[in-house]
């Protein structure tokens, strides 16, 4: 919600509200792919297949160092990733535990490459948009017509972000086994709303305008529409891909509980442990989360609401494929990719590189750091009596 709070498109309360309900909706309805990768694809499971109850003591060291890190650089407002926290402390604690080649890391490799992938990807979407929009609306003479043209490519650029990659997964649910809806049309159905109701609103507003500069400063307003929409479908994707983070320690620590195994190739996630992370990510934003959304909305380029949409839009979509791809990717990395992207793309904008250093520098030692945590509490919980 950074980019949103940093245009001035929402409040920060209004930002922690949207975000605390679409967080847990995309952490609930989205999340159980990315849980299952982290549990069985970082540690080779079957080398523990002898010791579940030392694979059980070592996810119980990666919850501890996880929440360890994240609590210290969220303190320092670095939006670093829990997803580079919780590889590093899995393997931390499997190269104790076993040795190096309880490690997969030919998945770790592939893991990390999407570390890499994942920002300049985003940077070129956020970029490729905001020049466009530039160029065929910002600065054409003739504002209106561009915008009444416009306005429905934009809308259906959030609708298909929606529909084509989140949709075929909600309405998979079992509540749509007794709605009789034609599913495949359901994201056009809303497509056309949110089309007719921002044309009705551009209408309103720009039909007693003819003032260049007062024009600019309505289309600004109006981007902030937008830009609202596709904030909400970053936090959406920020839930749905995040939240494996935190949960699938916990319901690998579940299932050997309850079976007395170690997952091997795949996890099935109780729905409560999908809650369970969902308020978690709530919480946490509610607390402490005002930090981070200072540095993305604030600290990195300075925003308005065209430059923040076109940054969230290309969040969105990375972090969307990558979560249907079962990807434990970074959504700050997308996200902050984003804002760079726009910034090398705009004429008037200077990317404040002293942030992207200190936050570069945080991403690279979260590994190490999580990965040494991860081994260090492990070492520690093998000490205690009965263990």
């Amino acid at each position: 919600m950074g980019t949103s709070v940093g245009s001035k498109a929402i409040t920060l309360t209004q930002a922690v509200i949207i975000a605390g309900i679409l967080e847990f909706t995309g952490a609930v309805v989205f999340g159980k792919q990315v849980s299952a990768t982290l549990a069985t694809k970082v540690a080779n499971p079957s080398l523990f297949a002898d010791a579940p109850q030392t694979f059980l003591l070592g996810m119980v060291a990666v919850l501890l160092s996880c929440g360890i890190w994240l609590q210290v650089a969220t303190s320092k407002g670095l939006p670093v990733a829990s997803s580079h926290a919780v590889v590093g402390a899995i393997a931390g604690f499997s190269w104790v535990a076993i040795g190096r080649e309880a490690i997969a890391w030919d998945n770790i490799g592939l893991i990390c490459l999407g570390w890499i992938i994942t920002p300049v990807v985003s940077a070129i979407v956020a970029a490729s948009l905001y020049s466009l929009l530039r160029y065929w609306l910002f600065e054409q003479d003739d504002t209106q017509q561009q915008l009444l043209e416009w306005i429905p490519l934009l809308s259906a650029a959030l609708v298909a972000v929606f529909g084509v990659i989140v949709l075929p997964t909600i309405v998979q649910l079992p509540v749509f086994d007794y709605i009789h809806l034609p599913k495949r049309t359901v994201s056009l159905g809303i497509g056309f709303i949110a089309t007719g109701g921002i044309l009705n609103y551009a209408w309103y507003k720009f039909r007693d305008y003819r003032d260049r500069e007062i024009e600019l400063r309505m289309l600004e307003r109006l981007m902030g529409k937008f830009q609202v929409m596709s904030a909400c479908f970053v936090a959406f994707a920020h839930g749905s891909n995040d939240v494996g983070n935190a949960i699938a320690p916990l319901a690998a620590i579940v299932f050997i509980m309850n079976t007395g195994v170690v997952p091997i190739d795949s996890l099935d996630i109780p729905l409560w442990i999908l809650v369970l992370g969902g308020l978690g990510i709530v919480a946490g934003l509610a607390v402490q989360g005002k930090k981070v959304i200072a540095t993305v909305g604030e600290n990195i380029i300075s925003l308005v609401p065209s430059t923040g949409f076109c940054a969230e839009l290309a969040t969105a979509s990375t972090i969307l494929i990558a979560s249907r791809l079962g990807l434990p990717v970074s959504t700050s990395h997308a996200l902050v990719g984003s804002v760079i992207g726009i910034g090398l793309a705009s004429r008037n904008q200077d990317v404040k590189w002293e942030t992207i250093q200190s936050v570069a520098l945080a991403w690279v030692v979260t590994l190490p750091v999580a990965g040494l945590l991860g081994a260090g509490i492990f070492s520690l919980l093998l000490l205690l009596p009965g263990l």
